[in-house]
């Protein structure tokens, strides 16, 4: 194995001058920096990050759990964390979140991350405070269904935001307006029903249990699940309004009253909750409610290293920003008799 010492005495420099070249300190010359990483390049040297992370106590690495690689509105926030952590001179990784195996984290992380990054998965209490313990800091993108003791939630104003919503469907005279959400209380489009439940309290209007449709965020699953309502009710449903928790859900409902010949919004209005660029390319394209992604993860990004690096007062935890109300030709207007009340 090819060692510290080995690139230094390629490059004929000591070994404390290669560590300054690999750590980007500006003390070296750039004729003496370039011969270190043309020793590098010809030995074919690879840091021990672990080695190095025993030694400073930090690995440089942060890890991002995720729920779903397959969702755009994920990837989208994942370029961006990516994008402002290498521009501070950290890596990253991705690894989908699995409740069963939380556990397994603990061991896994050990030495190897500096900072955790959530897309609103709700940790387990023991799995936080272990980390905590580490000086290992934990910030989510979205709230966790459940309040956690975090380090940091960058999130919408999802009442707000809820409130834009069912006051434009309500404008169009639906008075029963049905939610799509995961089936897990511990998932984080959880906080977005909650959000939509008390807009309606606000908008004076009812829920009905039977209107909230259970789906795991998949465009295939809820275009099953809709296509399966529409046949069950021969296409009368007794809502005249569907809000879905992520667009990938309302693009697959869409689909399905395609597919049966419902219009959409003659019959039944449907709308999103990311402005994913889908969205925007259904037909007809779907009224959204917009989740600015890249400022969301920036944000919590820059809150993680700056709590990593000690700049970050304990007392800021929570950043909203605002989440716009996007119209487009998904809701509208239902046409008579349509629809069983």
């Amino acid at each position: 194995m090819v060692s510290r010492q080995d690139v230094a005495d390629r490059a004929g420099v000591s070994a404390a001058v290669v560590s300054y070249v690999l750590n980007n300190r500006n003390i070296v010359k750039e004729t003496t920096r370039q011969k270190v990483l043309e020793a590098v390049l010809e030995l074919n040297y690879k840091p021990n990050l672990l080695a190095r992370s025993l030694k400073t106590k930090k690995s440089k690495q942060i890890v991002v759990l995720v729920q779903f690689l397959g969702n755009p509105f994920e990837a989208g926030i994942l370029l961006r964390i990516e994008s402002v952590a290498k521009e501070n001179g950290y890596f990253v990784f991705f690894q989908t979140y699995e409740e069963t195996r939380e556990e397994q984290l603990q061991e896994l992380y050990m030495g190897r991350v500096d900072g955790i990054l959530l897309l609103g998965q709700s940790l387990k209490e023991s799995t936080i405070e272990h980390f905590s313990a580490m000086g290992i800091p934990i910030v989510s993108i979205m709230e966790p269904a459940k309040r956690l003791q975090l380090d940091g939630v960058v999130d919408i104003d999802w009442i707000d935001a809820m409130r834009q919503l069912v006051r434009h469907l309500k404008q169009y005279g639906h008075e029963r307006i049905a939610f799509m959400s995961g089936g897990s209380g511990n998932h984080h489009y959880e906080c977005r029903f909650r959000s939509f439940l008390e807009a309606l309290t606000i908008e004076g209007m009812l829920f009905h249990s039977g209107d909230k449709l259970e789906d795991p965020g998949r465009f295939e699953s809820a275009h099953a699940q809709m296509k399966q309502r529409l046949e069950q009710t021969e296409g009368r449903l007794p809502f005249q309004a569907l809000i879905c928790a992520n667009d990938l859900m309302a693009a697959g409902s869409l689909a399905a009253c395609r597919e049966l010949g419902i219009e959409v919004p003659g019959t039944l209005s449907i709308a999103g909750c990311e402005d994913i660029l889908m969205s925007s390319q259904t037909y007809p394209p779907l009224t959204v409610i917009h989740f600015p992604r890249p400022e969301a993860a920036e944000q919590a990004t820059y809150q993680l290293l700056s709590r990593m690096e000690g700049r970050e007062p304990p007392s800021e935890t929570e950043r909203m920003l605002v989440g716009a109300l996007v119209i487009r030709d998904s809701t509208g207007r239902r046409l008579q008799n349509t629809v069983v009340e």
